[in-house]
């Protein structure tokens, strides 16, 4: 099945050229000599550097920024223009965007790379960083459809860090910033998304590019866009990370940040759930026969013929899980005579499964 979440580099042009041609700046060019812009609004003296698609199959904050930049622009927003210097690049991995992979060109994680500096795309990142020096970095992501918010808590549809700047995670004074400004998005959002709102992990890894920003002095909050039942394209978190944008900015603009024990209140991620559990399936694990299982499912994302593809893949199985689904499927008494061949990873063939899966779950 198929979705919308594929945004090449082609298709953000059509967004971008609809700007003024004096805000597009060109920072140099990707592993394959894909250009590699920054947008400029603004002309306030507290600076703000974003970014999104490190991961070029992360899609949705940069379709989120397709929304927060005219609001930006808008006229009833003078005052934020005269207040902020935006900088951003909305695909800092436009290779990886084209092919739809985490990776860049060279099959590098880019938000593993703040050390080595050893891809054009980093360096890039790392000389505007120098050159901006901003008030307040975003580092803009996705996030997987298999986290909680908390232990036992609905699917984490936002989550947020204040990246460490240690081994200790001592919260430093960049930190500490960035630590009250998630809690101050939280609490505008907590309305829309009660307990759905989760903390990444905040292990120090000097070769993350918001740790290492942090290290050297500047705020740096990381939005992770997650899930939301059903909405397999994303576009439902496309607007709560637009809010979230907004929310961030009123924080800034009148100073509405909160205390660092409610960032710490919100529920670390927690690694919960499949896509979807079928119940009573027969499988075929190599020379055992076994009835009666529930199958653990988890989408593969896959990039064909220019359109996203939601394959289901096979994780695990046995009369318990340790992990929940999204969807949870009985298997029709007509299709418990079906034998599927499980193997790790593996995806599912079988073409009734599938159909009866998809008549289920609607990915579009």
């Amino acid at each position: 099945m198929s979705c919308k979440r594929y945004l090449p580099p082609a298709a953000l042009e059509e967004f971008l050229k609809k700007l003024a041609p004096h805000c597009r700046t060109v920072l140099g060019t990707s592993v394959e000599n894909r250009p590699i812009e920054c947008i400029r609004l603004g002309s306030g003296p507290y600076k703000v550097l974003m970014w999104s698609q490190m991961h070029g199959n992360e899609t949705t904050t940069t379709k989120s920024l397709m929304d927060f930049i005219p609001w930006f622009l808008a006229p009833s927003q003078q005052a934020y223009r005269e207040a902020f210097s935006l900088s951003i690049i909305m695909q800092l991995n436009p290779d990886g965007a084209h092919a739809y992979t985490r990776e860049n060109a060279n099959a590098i994680d880019l938000n593993r790379d703040a050390l080595d500096l050893s891809q054009a795309e980093s360096q890039l990142l790392r000389t505007t960083y120098e050159k901006f020096q901003p008030d307040l970095c975003l580092n803009l992501h996705g996030q997987r459809t298999l986290y909680a918010a908390g232990k036992g808590g609905p699917s984490a549809s936002l989550s947020f860090l204040a990246p460490a700047a240690d081994n200790a995670r001592t919260i430093t004074p960049a930190r500490a910033q960035a630590m009250q400004l998630i809690a101050a998005i939280a609490a505008a959002l907590a309305e829309d998304l009660p307990g759905a709102m989760g903390r990444y992990d905040d292990t120090f890894n000097p070769n993350c590019v918001g740790d290492t920003f942090t290290q050297l002095g500047t705020p740096t909050i990381l939005f992770e866009a997650g899930h939301i039942a059903m909405d397999y394209q994303r576009e439902q978190t496309r607007s709560f990370i637009f809010k979230a944008y907004c929310a961030l900015f009123e924080a800034l603009l009148y100073k509405k940040t909160l205390e660092v024990d409610f960032y710490n209140a919100l529920p670390h991620n927690s690694v919960e759930f499949y896509d979807c559990i079928l119940e009573g399936v027969t499988l075929q694990d190599q020379s055992l026969l076994k009835k009666n299982q529930k199958l653990g499912i988890s989408f593969r994302e896959t990039l064909i013929e220019n359109r996203i593809h939601f394959l289901p893949e096979m994780k695990a199985y046995g009369t318990t899980l340790d992990y929940r689904g999204h969807h949870t499927l009985k298997t029709p008494k007509s299709l418990q005579t079906y034998s599927i061949n499980f193997e790790n990873d593996k995806l599912i063939t079988n073409t009734a499964i599938l159909d009866f899966i998809f008549s289920k779950i609607k990915i579009n």
